[in-house]
C-alpha cells in the first residue's frame, strides 16, 4: 500500500459514495487507474464493506452505555455461549474481549433507562456471569468510523 492508495482510502472512509473521478482528481491519477486501485484495495479486504452511518440522536438512541462483565467461568463452553449471547442484541453495537479486571466490554445504544434496564434484565437471563458492572455516557466528544492511515 503506497500514499496514492492511503490517500483513497482517506476519502472513502469521509465519504463512501465519492464519484471515482473526484477520487481520481484528488490524488492525481485518472479515473480508470483509480478504478483499479479501489477494485484491488477491495480484493485485498483493506475495504469490507460500505455502509450508511445513521444519527443516533435523531433515531432516539440518546443513551450509550459501556457494559463490563467479568466471565461467569473460564472456560470455552461458557466463553462461546456469551459471545453468541451478547452478538444477538441489537442494542450490542460493539463487543470485545478484554485484558484487565473485566473480562468484556459492551457497547451498547439504547433510547433511555427503561430501555437499557429492558436490554440489561434480557443479558443477565440464563448466562451465568461473574459481576457486571454499567458506566453511562454523558457527552460523547469524538467518535469516527474512520481508521488512522497515518505511521501505516
Amino acid at each position: 500500500m503506497d500514499a496514492t492508495d492511503k490517500k483513497i482510502l482517506t476519502l472513502l472512509q469521509q465519504d463512501a459514495e465519492i464519484a471515482v473521478q473526484d477520487i481520481a482528481e484528488t490524488v492525481g491519477l485518472t479515473t480508470t487507474p483509480c478504478w483499479r486501485r479501489i477494485q484491488r484495495l477491495q480484493q485485498q479486504g483493506l475495504i469490507t464493506r460500505k455502509v450508511a452511518l445513521l444519527d443516533a440522536a435523531a433515531l432516539g438512541l440518546k443513551l450509550t452505555v459501556f457494559v463490563q462483565v467479568k466471565a461467569g467461568r473460564h472456560d470455552e463452553q461458557w466463553l462461546t455461549a456469551f459471545a453468541h449471547h451478547c452478538s444477538a442484541f441489537e442494542e450490542v453495537v460493539e463487543f470485545y474481549r478484554m485484558s484487565g479486571e473485566y473480562d468484556y466490554l459492551l457497547k451498547v445504544m439504547v433510547a433511555d433507562m427503561q430501555r437499557f434496564d429492558h436490554f440489561y434484565k434480557r443479558l443477565i437471563k440464563n448466562m451465568p456471569m461473574g459481576d457486571v458492572t454499567s458506566s453511562f455516557a454523558m457527552e460523547q466528544i469524538k467518535y469516527t468510523t474512520a481508521l488512522p492511515l497515518t505511521g501505516i
